[in-house]
């Protein structure tokens, strides 16, 4: 059971870690010069599924953690 455990956390910890770089901050390099709108908006499609998915990873992550470190 614990080696199962320890496979479903690498796996979790891995889509977790995927969903997070695919997440979008900013407008890269424009930033850095003062290009930045500061325009703020509604996530839609792929964000907002990305957005969803690392949530649900992390909490999925989070309670097999507590499930290991109980049995």
């Amino acid at each position: 059971m614990e080696n199962i455990l320890n496979i479903v956390q690498i796996v979790i910890g891995g889509l977790l870690v995927i969903t997070i770089l695919f997440q979008q901050r900013g407008a890269g390099l424009s930033g850095t010069f003062g290009g930045e709108g500061g325009v703020y908006f509604k996530k839609r499609g792929a964000e907002k599924f990305v957005f969803i998915a690392s949530i649900v990873l992390s909490v999925i992550f989070i309670v097999s953690a507590v499930i290991r470190m109980v049995i």
